[in-house]
């Protein structure tokens, strides 16, 4: 284990221990002992600083996620919305792969606290991104059910390659993270336009145009046309729309 800067401030000490035996010996190895230990306090500076051990995870998971999430807010800056969508995925798994005690600590054995604020502002991020996608008329269901779909399926992806590096059988996954994500989003967007009727239904054109307004119209609420009465009523049938075609919707 890295030794720790004693000239530090033990706030510091304690979030550098703790940060150290995490990733070197996972969420099992970070206890009120063994960071005392490290970090050269007593335990009661531990409960004196976080509250708790679970507020020091917590702490530590904020600073894991902090460059993390710069990198995310840094793909909103400008691009195609699918291609962002698309960067956004490489990075939640780029992400994984190199902190994979982190990386379980936040989607496998979360619980509520600070760590669940940064969290969820890697899903708002996420959600901007799938919003851009149906402002351009590209979106096939929701935003919210989309953005679910791209979630769960990039945390099944990103646990399933961690257990494998960890196995020494990453190059035997090669291409898993890029075809599933491809796959997602054949079922999610389409590219462009289609140009051949018979590939199109009405109803899904409509749907798409149909995710789209309601996108846009739930971006613009401080700057709505409509009274809180006319809003609510054409949100509800703009979703109807656009779950007409979606599997398991009216349709």
């Amino acid at each position: 284990m890295t030794a720790i800067d004693t000239t530090a401030q033990p706030r510091e000490r304690i979030l550098r221990a703790a940060s150290d035996l995490l990733t070197e010996g996972g969420r099992e190895a970070v206890s009120t002992r063994s960071v005392s230990a490290a970090a050269g306090v007593q335990a009661q500076t531990i409960y004196r600083q976080f509250g708790d051990m679970q507020g020091l995870l917590d702490e530590v998971a904020r600073r894991g996620l902090a460059a993390y999430l710069a990198d995310k807010q840094a793909n909103l800056a400008s691009g195609d919305p699918l291609e962002q969508l698309r960067r956004g995925w490489d990075l939640h798994v780029a992400f994984g792969l190199a902190n994979p005690a982190l990386y379980r600590l936040l989607y496998t054995a979360h619980r509520p606290g600070e760590g669940a604020a940064a969290m969820n502002e890697a899903y708002d991020i996420l959600l901007q991104l799938v919003t851009r996608v149906a402002e351009s008329g590209r979106l096939c269901m929701g935003v919210e059910a989309a953005a679910e779909m791209i979630h769960a399926t990039g945390i099944g992806v990103t646990v399933t390659l961690i257990g494998a590096q960890e196995a020494g059988r990453l190059s035997e996954h090669e291409g898993l993270s890029r075809n599933t994500r491809e796959a997602v989003l054949a079922a999610l967007v389409t590219e462009a336009e289609p140009t051949a009727p018979a590939e199109d239904t009405r109803a899904a054109h409509g749907a798409r145009h149909a995710v789209a307004l309601k996108a846009l119209l739930d971006e613009a609420e401080d700057d709505r046309p409509f009274t809180p009465g006319e809003h609510l009523l054409l949100t509800e049938w703009l979703t109807r729309l656009a779950s007409s075609t979606v599997p398991g919707g009216t349709d």
